[in-house]
């Protein structure tokens, strides 16, 4: 999937920086949903190959537009440009709206995992067993094609699709050094979050023996939990005043904290406060980095060129929760390997943000959205600047 979407991320770069983003918005995720629907019509393990391929393609296309949406908000909110002393504005929209969205997406996690656990804890047959999958599969499409209804109240872009004379488009981002910063945080934040997730779950089921109840409480308490933690941060962040970078060394210090739990406790038997900790722990990590990591990488991104950044984004992190979910799984039954090889990603995910001189003020400077210049800068920073909110 991830190979397929590689050429049409490069291809649609031009036009999700154009007056095309709706389109690629609603042909992503409609190609996406079609690809829930056949499951349950073929009753072959084979279809599986192409079906999960053509959702991760789609999926990983969706993202990267809706992430240069969300440029296109943030900008419209604070203007072109503002004064390095007015950035703190610029901060408080990106990551109140992040925080909002990432919450947004805890809570669609959760849906999904209590009605997959109704659905399996239905089934008597084989039979059954494609059905009550196709019902789950078809249910998460729908889910999915609900993500575009904000689509509705957006206008296009007046500008016209960048030319296919600038082939370096869609490498535009390896000209800003903060965004191939920002870009590794995120492969590595995807990599130990999904490796510490899957393993996780693959230590509760085959060797704790739960029960499935209570698998699914600990599913609800992941998925739930992060909509009260991401929530406290943003008051809690108007005093502290913490960039974006230091909030990603903070995720990964969670991240820390639970594969290090996971490693140092992987032959003991974890009881039910265990795994409620560990959970909550572990998916305010994962909301932080991923919050965070996106608003950074849009920080970092000039006007114009959200759309060329949104792309590798998207495939970066799409790219770190595979190779995360691979070392997650590849080893039942062998716990502190996946949280052992987290452990050390989440250190050097640390490392990267500490000396990689990544900063989320620096980046927005080199992209033209911080000035210093005060004639520069935008009048409006308190509402919609009304050339910009045409974009949107």
């Amino acid at each position: 999937g991830l190979a397929i979407a590689a050429p049409i991320l490069g291809f649609l770069s031009f036009h999700l920086d154009g007056n095309f983003p709706k389109l690629i918005t609603v042909a992503a995720t409609g190609v996406g949903v079609f690809f829930c629907l056949p499951a349950g019509f073929f009753k072959v393990t084979a279809i599986f190959i192409p079906y999960i391929a053509g959702i991760i393609a789609a999926s990983t296309v969706a993202n990267a537009a809706h992430t240069q949406h969300f440029g296109l908000m943030i900008r419209a909110f604070t203007g072109a440009s503002l004064k390095r002393t007015q950035f703190y504005i610029r901060q408080g929209v990106s990551t109140r709206l992040s925080l909002h969205a990432t919450s947004a997406g805890f809570f669609g996690g959760a849906l999904i995992s209590a009605f997959t656990y109704h659905m399996v804890h239905e089934l008597n047959d084989n039979e059954h067993d494609i059905m009550s999958l196709w019902v789950v599969s078809i249910f998460s499409g729908l889910i999915w094609l609900v993500g575009i209804l904000h689509l509705a109240t957006a206008t296009s872009r007046t500008t016209d699709s960048i030319s296919f004379s600038s082939r370096l488009h869609p490498f535009s981002i390896f000209k800003y050094p903060h965004a191939i910063g920002g870009l590794a945080s995120v492969f590595l934040a995807s990599f130990t979050t999904m490796a510490i997730f899957m393993g996780g779950v693959i230590f509760i089921v085959g060797q704790l023996c739960i029960r499935p109840v209570h698998l699914l409480l600990f599913w609800l308490t992941y998925f739930l939990f992060p909509l009260v933690s991401l929530s406290l941060l943003q008051p809690l962040l108007h005093v502290v005043k913490m960039s974006s970078v230091k909030m990603q060394i903070v995720g990964f210090f969670f991240s820390l904290l639970s594969s290090g739990f996971g490693f140092y406790y992987g032959h003991s038997h974890w009881k039910w406060g265990h795994l409620v900790l560990f959970g909550a722990i572990q998916s305010t990590a994962t909301g932080i980095l991923h919050a965070f990591g996106r608003v950074l990488l849009l920080d970092c991104a000039p006007s114009g060129k959200e759309g060329a950044f949104s792309i590798w984004y998207a495939w970066m992190r799409a790219a770190g929760l595979l190779v995360g979910f691979t070392v997650g799984s590849v080893g039942p039954g062998h716990i502190r390997t996946s949280f052992g090889v987290a452990f050390c990603t989440a250190i050097a995910g640390i490392v990267v943000l500490l000396f990689g001189n990544i900063s989320d003020a620096g980046g927005a400077v080199a992209a033209g959205n911080v000035s210093d210049d005060s004639e520069r800068s935008s009048p409006v920073v308190s509402g919609l600047d009304s050339k910009e909110a045409a974009r949107v």
